[in-house]
């Protein structure tokens, strides 16, 4: 009895992505699917970076195909592509960055830059191509998180180089001023200085742009929303009332705006002391699960209050690249990968796909 193409569908139909939790047909990543006698070759392409998923894909797809009687080699190729993903209405994809996410928060002091800087180090860890924006125009921290400073470079004398370091490319306000300098400019200087980081940074294919937001629901969150091309958007909060009260305010907002919100990250979770390993939830417990049960919206994870995520975060070399085989640097990757996996579950850009219109009046 001689193996078919429908009969390696129907074997894994029932193989599973542990990521996904969606079988490999049905989510459309089996490819390129070749069968000779008893040899079977394909390809299984996931939609999000996962580089260090591979392997057990792989291997999962393989110990299944060896259950079909007749199979004698299986070679199993497993690949990633990241696409762009549809924007806000009325707005277009930017040419040299596939997918920006959002990462905001309704109030300060929640840990919103440490999250960016450290889903930004894990995509990237994940085998993306990824660029992170400072769009705390007023207090900039990206330079000093990831470890960067200098001056840009312009090649052209109207556009600036992303400056990088741990494999991220980064563009910052915090680049072009004294770094004891306080900005004191009115929202109109605000909005612009924000979208010529945007524009005028040649960044570099990106697969994933992560836009670290200041707190808050005014201008620069506004403008953001009306004319940046925004995938999706990440919310972190802490536990506590005050803090959930003003994430949600967030959460309206981008619904307002109809931008659709991939997950909310609760940060400092519970204290682990440094000395004992004992666990306290100070600021309270359950706070981010139930406001993603409120919104109905996934809850991505949570990360306790660490000593060592502010040292390593403030040494600028954050929990990710310091500790990439540690507990949290796990909690971040996982994080990450969700994020992925929504932004990859959006529909598809497909305005590269229609020409352009132009009505002239003769």
């Amino acid at each position: 009895m001689s193996i078919t193409a429908e009969d390696v569908k129907a074997t894994l139909s029932a193989v599973v992505d542990p990521n996904t939790n969606k079988d490999f047909v049905s989510s459309k990543s089996v490819k390129n699917i070749q069968v000779d006698g008893g040899n079977v070759a394909l390809d299984v392409e996931l939609g999000y970076p996962a580089k260090s998923q591979i392997a057990g894909i792989r291997s999962a797809v393989i110990a299944a195909l060896r259950q079909l009687p007749g199979i004698e080699n299986v070679s199993v190729n497993v690949t990633q592509k990241i696409i762009s993903h549809t924007v806000q209405r009325g707005l277009k994809v930017m040419p040299n960055v596939k997918n920006i996410i959002a990462v905001a928060s309704g109030k300060g002091g929640v840990g919103k830059s440490t999250t960016a800087v450290n889903l930004a180090l894990a995509l990237a860890a994940e085998g993306a191509s990824v660029g992170l924006l400072d769009a705390d125009i007023y207090g900039p921290s990206q330079p000093m998180m990831l470890g960067v400073s200098g001056r840009p470079q312009t090649l052209d004398g109207k556009s600036m180089e992303p400056l990088e370091n741990h494999g991220v490319q980064v563009s910052s306000i915090g680049f072009l001023i004294d770094p004891d300098e306080p900005m004191v400019w009115r929202g109109p200087m605000v909005t612009q200085a924000l979208q010529q980081l945007l524009e005028q940074t040649n960044w570099r294919n990106l697969d994933y742009l992560i836009v670290d937001m200041p707190p808050g629901t005014g201008d620069i969150q506004l403008t953001l929303a009306q004319k940046v091309p925004v995938t999706g958007a990440v919310i972190v909060t802490t536990p506590q009332d005050i803090a959930l009260l003003d994430a949600r305010k967030g959460v309206k907002m981008f619904e307002k705006v109809g931008i659709p919100i991939l997950g909310v990250v609760e940060n400092m979770s519970t204290h682990i002391c440094s000395n004992c390993g004992h666990v306290e939830a100070i600021f309270g417990s359950g706070g981010g699960e139930k406001m993603s049960t409120d919104f109905n919206i996934e809850f991505l994870g949570k990360l306790p209050l660490q000593l060592s995520i502010r040292e390593q975060t403030d040494s600028g070399a954050p929990t990710v690249v310091a500790e990439p085989d540690g507990a949290v640097a796990g909690i971040y990757k996982e994080i990450a990968r969700k994020v992925a996996i929504k932004v990859a579950e959006q529909a598809k850009d497909m305005s590269a796909k229609f020409p352009t219109i132009v009505v002239k009046n003769d």
